[in-house]
């Protein structure tokens, strides 16, 4: 296992030397060869299962128990075992690469044909959560590609681990182990890795919006961003209250340290007491910390909720990642969308109502990746939208929006054949 200490060398250029090299050793594989390599991914994970739990109670050890890190850091079995799975379901999924997209004869006899092709060398950027390097990994794999890992220090020595177990499999299977790698933690090496243009074809963020924005204004490589989640749930007049306050505790307690968790809450006036009536018994038993705008502070304060602070204009737009969220009252559709597009990360937005206009006009007017009707945010991810896993949920518009899987890791490629043509 590698030493969280610096390696004695210049740099990661050794690793990009071995990504370049390994993009044209991964161009060459089967379809058959790839899916049976994950496959065999599936088996070895599980075959460690007790390996894994091993090492990532080292990272775990260096969290406070209330942290809400852990969540996302933590790998039990059930974890490990759903990990298995997502890997086998994409080793079921149709390659991507070689799909005909385009085909003409021109009148001078040249035959073109555009074809989908691997995007190269993809690096992520990821913090906490180390699943995210099996997902990353066999989605590379799936798709012909090469991937750089640099995961955060907190899960290093889960990464660490994930990471071997990836390297031996593709050495028993003959392949070239660097198609995987995994980068320093150090921030010197990340810089390097954003400068990397004669080496890396995307980079890709996932986690923190500082993480993001860091990656985004300094890197010269192309980057895609994912990850950043400030959602919102907008009850209308209409409501069905009890659905509402079903949705939101779900979009808010089930996971609240995922991206596509809630973090505000917009609320018609009239509605307000009705949707607490229902909401309130949800918070309190999970314990979660509401922060109120004036409007809904004293209604809250009615129901004698414990857990209640005062909503600043910085507690909307920020994405919690815990048991926290903002709430905010509002006169009907017309506001409610001007805070969402005042204030979205345009990752996932809900409206509860009844009320089949303001449906329409909310789901056509929000510019987020996934917009929702009566039905919790949680569900925006590539595994539930049938795409198996997902690198991460893209909030940008060029190449890939929403669940970033399998279908989005390739490019097109012109083909051109001719018998002496010239122009």
């Amino acid at each position: 296992m590698k030493n969280l200490e610096k390696e004695d060398k210049v740099g990661i250029q050794v690793e990009l030397e071995q990504a370049r090299q390994a993009k044209c050793t991964i161009a060459s594989m089967s379809n058959a060869d790839r899916k049976e390599i994950l496959k065999k991914i599936a088996s070895s994970l599980l075959i460690n299962k007790q390996r894994i739990i091993q090492e990532n109670q080292k990272d775990l050890a260096k969290l406070d128990d209330k942290d809400s890190k852990r969540d996302r850091l933590l790998l039990d079995e059930a974890r490990i075992e759903q990990m298995a799975s997502s890997v086998l379901e994409v080793s079921e999924l149709e390659d991507p690469t070689g799909q005909l997209l385009l085909e003409r004869k021109l009148p001078n006899g040249l035959l073109i044909r555009k074809e989908t092709v691997a995007l190269g060398v993809i690096a992520v950027i990821y913090e906490s959560r180390p699943n995210v390097t099996i997902d990353v990994a066999c989605l590379c794999l799936r798709s012909a590609n090469v991937c750089l890992l640099r995961g955060g220090s907190d899960a290093w020595y889960s990464n660490c681990c994930l990471v071997d177990i990836l390297k031996e499999v593709l050495v028993s299977a003959g392949c070239n182990p660097h198609l995987v790698q995994l980068l320093p933690v150090e921030r010197e090496y990340v810089d390097e890795l954003l400068h990397a243009r004669s080496y890396v074809d995307l980079i890709i963020p996932r986690g923190s919006q500082s993480l993001i924005n860091y990656v985004r204004e300094h890197a010269k490589v192309p980057v895609i961003e994912t990850g950043a989640g400030v959602c919102h749930t907008y009850v209308d007049e209409t409501a069905d209250l009890d659905m509402a306050a079903n949705i939101i505790a779900n979009s808010k307690i089930s996971r609240p340290s995922v991206c596509n968790a809630l973090d505000t809450i917009l609320v018609d006036a009239p509605v307000l007491i009705g949707l607490l009536e229902r909401l309130v018994p949800k918070f309190e038993s999970a314990k979660v910390e509401v922060l109120a705008d004036k409007m809904s502070y004293p209604v809250w304060q009615s129901f004698a909720y414990q857990y209640l602070g005062k909503a600043t204009e910085a507690d909307f737009g920020r994405e919690f990642l815990d048991l926290i969220c903002s709430m905010k009252v509002v006169n009907g559709l017309e506001e409610a969308l001007g805070h969402i597009a005042l204030h979205s990360s345009k990752h996932s937005e809900c409206i509860v109502s009844q009320n089949p206009k303001n449906i329409a006009t909310f789901m056509k007017v929000v510019d987020a990746a996934a917009v929702y009707a009566n039905a919790s945010t949680r569900f925006t991810d590539g595994g539930v939208f049938g795409l198996g896993a997902e690198i991460g949920i893209s909030t940008q518009k060029l190449h890939a929006r929403g669940p970033f899987a399998l279908e989005k890791l390739v490019c097109e490629k012109w083909f051109i054949k001719g018998d002496g043509q010239i122009r």
